[in-house]
């Protein structure tokens, strides 16, 4: 299991918490949890991130994005879009899931099962998403409403090579966090794909197109790692609406984890 993780707001650092721990209660010793970290050290990542359980690596991956991915990233991408493609993979042999760290899941979403339990070695996993935001790949992926947030590899599956062909075939040149998740989306639409659907795992958040409610399964509570926003909501930074939202599932999403881990 893997996240990646910059220089977010302490919400941000809060929900990273939450996510390592559900995953751990779910999957437990015989997982690896690795965090990647970027454009801030691993010493204040942690500090910010707090108490863990015992195990997991921290991995500092300033310099891990794919040498090639330059040749397609344009200026509109600024920091921190080709991150969650450092390194491409982690555990090329083993089944590998990687969680946005504003994903909190307390219970296995029965797409997960599914994709865990089908051996199949060309079966990959993504999550639905709430409407379809998949930038200058929409047309490809048929405008399908899949978000890059979970994403599963099964053991030996060489993602980078697929995402390089892609980029070469297609031409586009990456301008946003969009284009990002619509180049993953993409490749993996090109193998079979098991979606964890928005009823198990909701895509949380106070904007009007998203869910107001937690999942079945878990939640993806989007819009917390920008310290600030330029955009209002509700007549408000939008930051600080999505921060008090944030503030009122918060013991929730306590109480749903970590009884859970102490019951464990």
């Amino acid at each position: 299991m893997r996240w990646t993780i910059g220089d977010a707001s302490d919400p941000g650092f809060e929900s990273l918490r939450l996510s390592i721990w559900s995953a751990q209660r779910l999957f437990g010793d015989g997982a690896q949890y690795t965090v990647c970290v970027n454009n801030v050290s691993v010493t204040t990542a942690m500090a910010r991130t707090g108490d863990l359980p015992p195990g997991v690596t921290w991995l500092d991956i300033s310099d891990q994005i794919p040498k090639w991915f330059a040749a397609y990233v344009g200026q509109g991408m600024a920091e921190g879009v080709a991150w969650k493609l450092a390194p491409v993979r982690i555990f090329p042999h083993r089944y590998e899931l990687s969680l946005d760290n504003d994903v909190i899941l307390w219970a296995i979403p029965s797409a997960m099962q599914d994709w865990l339990g089908s051996g199949d070695r060309q079966a990959c996993l993504m999550a639905a998403d709430a409407l379809p935001a998949l930038g200058q790949f929409s047309d490809l992926c048929k405008h399908q409403a899949l978000n890059s947030g979970i994403r599963g590899l099964p053991p030996g599956f060489d993602l980078e090579t697929r995402l390089q062909k892609m980029l070469v075939e297609t031409g586009i040149i990456l301008e946003s966090e969009l284009d990002e998740q619509g180049l993953q989306a993409a490749t993996l639409l090109q193998s079979k794909l098991f979606v964890v659907s928005t009823e198990d795992v909701s895509i949380c958040s106070p904007f009007p197109m998203h869910q107001q409610h937690l999942g079945r399964c878990g939640v993806h509570f989007v819009g917390l790692n920008p310290k600030s926003t330029p955009w209002t909501l509700e007549d408000r930074p939008a930051h600080e609406v999505i921060r008090e939202r944030w503030r009122s599932y918060a013991s929730e999403l306590q109480r749903l984890v970590m009884s859970e881990v102490n019951k464990g």
